[in-house]
């Protein structure tokens, strides 16, 4: 099967270009559009539990700053392997939801995903891999995250 739209989904840590590294050299031979993505979850998802209404307004700053923080690093970090602005997207929310979403709105046909290979069968792929995997309307490569060597 040919690939023509690849979707790498990354977290924007020093792993992310492990993953991109991989995702384009499959967009290369496959001569495929690749766009990447990264999910700055909301405050509320991050701290569930906590009473947000009095802090309403500081969330939403914090949301837009977040947001700010992750397109600039995105865009950085994508024009090293050639992914352009309009196709290096910021969303915030679940990362498994929205990564799927954009998947199946931009009609890609492989999501590249990282992965850091815990223990145990139920971490076997991480739990934002795992959950992408979970009803994603296309194939998904997962790449296995290598610990960095200091």
């Amino acid at each position: 099967m040919a690939y023509k739209q690849i979707l790498v989904a990354v977290d924007l840590t020093e792993e992310a270009d492990e993953v991109l590294a991989t995702a384009h050299s499959v967009a290369d031979q496959q001569d495929a559009r690749l766009r990447s993505v990264t999910v700055v979850k909301p405050l509320t998802q991050a701290y569930g539990g906590l009473d947000m209404a009095p802090m309403a307004s500081d969330a939403v700053s914090f949301e837009e700053e977040a947001l700010r923080q992750a397109r600039d690093q995105l865009l950085e970090l994508s024009a090293e392997y050639g992914i352009g602005a309009d196709d290096a997207l910021v969303r915030l929310g679940s990362p498994a939801h929205e990564i799927r979403a954009l998947a199946a709105e931009s009609e890609a046909d492989l999501i590249v995903i990282g992965t850091h290979g815990k223990h145990g069968l139920g971490l076997l792929l991480g739990s934002t891999a795992n959950a992408v995997l979970h009803g994603v309307p296309c194939d998904v490569l997962a790449v296995k995250i290598h610990p960095l060597t200091g």
